[in-house]
């Protein structure tokens, strides 16, 4: 994925939230991400502790309490290069307000964000109201380019996800024309997307506009991609292409294919109490089930994996610490098998861990990632 977008000239700053493992992110960083994208102030606490000080905060911070909050970070931690969202003149007053009162500190760089469905200014008025806002702040703020979530505007019927997705990019590319004009052509803009599901999207209808501008950057947030799924975002993925959307070096390609799930579940049978059902011991409190339940995937006897899987073997339920696994009444599976499972949606399955463990490919434990949730 860092390969693909540095050839359609874009940055990566993969999203810290989705694993919270500031090992995980600072590998990513020296493997050529530009940054690391955080949620919130803790998380951005987490991360500059592990020494990673590029940082975009993905997110408004609130009101006064927000604002003295991070003012008071920047000041800890005077080496980091800090990007934050603001999407309204309120939003704006709050972080002037604080970098006013805390002299000593650089000027905060602020990113505009235009939304849908989700925070981020609704028209090109509230946008430019914002940033006029970012002007009048006598320096203390500084606009340091557009950002948005486009993710959040995707909707259940794929024609209209395109046209909501495509419309809410297109409005980015016009309001960083609007920005250069406004604060000329030497400073440095960036302009970020999430970029995880929509990547194809972002650098065919952003990258054209940056790459045109010799002092702006596009940087997508990406962050579950990284660890691909056996769900969500293996569906998204056929959806990019159905856009033939994975252009790597001239070639479309499949996406689908070229990216592989990376997380793991094991649980072990506990009971076979009917002919067609197996309960195993994982639940709600060890995968993510938001957007859709665990899929089996190898059942292991005595350490070695079967020849196959019961076919049709689905997971149809679960409890706090059970799995309901819908079988046929004829499946050979026993009591102490232990089952591999895929999961969907990286970023609610990893926050049940303390620790994330990295595997080779015979499944030998090789790494131990620590994670902060917090």
């Amino acid at each position: 994925f860092l390969r693909y977008a540095r050839q359609h000239g874009a940055s990566v700053a993969p999203h810290g939230k989705t694993p919270m493992a500031p090992d995980l992110a600072r590998s990513l960083v020296e493997a050529g991400a530009w940054g690391t994208t955080v949620a919130d102030i803790r998380q951005a606490t987490v991360m500059l502790k592990a020494g990673l000080t590029r940082l975009i905060l993905a997110n408004e911070v609130g009101g006064t309490g927000g604002a003295n909050r991070l003012a008071a970070l920047a000041g800890a931690w005077p080496q980091v290069e800090l990007y934050v969202f603001a999407d309204s003149v309120a939003a704006v007053n709050a972080l002037a307000a604080a970098w006013r009162a805390s002299a000593a500190l650089a000027p905060l760089r602020v990113l505009i964000e235009l939304g849908a469905a989700r925070a981020g200014a609704r028209t090109v008025a509230e946008a430019e109201a914002t940033a006029d806002a970012i002007m009048a702040t006598d320096g203390r703020l500084r606009i340091a380019g557009v950002a948005t979530y486009e993710g959040a505007a995707a909707q259940p019927n794929p024609v209209r996800s395109d046209e909501a997705v495509s419309g809410l990019l297109a409005s980015v590319g016009d309001m960083f024309l609007r920005l250069r004009a406004s604060v000329g052509g030497e400073a440095p803009l960036i302009v970020t997307a999430g970029g995880s599901v929509f990547f194809d999207k972002v650098i065919a209808l952003l990258s054209p506009i940056v790459a045109k501008d010799a002092k702006a950057r596009l940087v997508l947030r990406s962050g579950a991609i990284f660890f691909h799924d056996h769900g969500v975002y293996d569906r998204s993925l056929g959806a990019v292409d159905g856009r033939n959307g994975f252009d790597v070096e001239g070639a479309i390609i499949s996406a689908r294919h070229s990216f592989r799930p990376a997380l793991r579940v094991w649980a072990e049978v506990l009971s076979r109490p009917e002919p067609g059902l197996a309960i195993c011991g994982m639940g709600m409190r060890d995968v993510s089930f938001d957007q859709g339940f665990p899929k089996p995937l190898t059942v292991f006897r005595s350490g070695k994996p079967l020849p196959a899987l019961p076919e049709k073997a689905q997971v149809t339920k679960l409890n706090d610490q059970h799995a309901f696994l819908k079988l046929q009444p004829g499946d050979d599976l026993v009591v102490g098998d232990v089952i591999e499972f895929g999961i969907s949606h990286p970023c609610t399955c990893l926050d049940r861990y303390r620790v994330i463990f990295g595997v080779d490919e015979s499944g030998r434990v090789v790494h131990a990632f620590p994670t902060y949730f917090g």
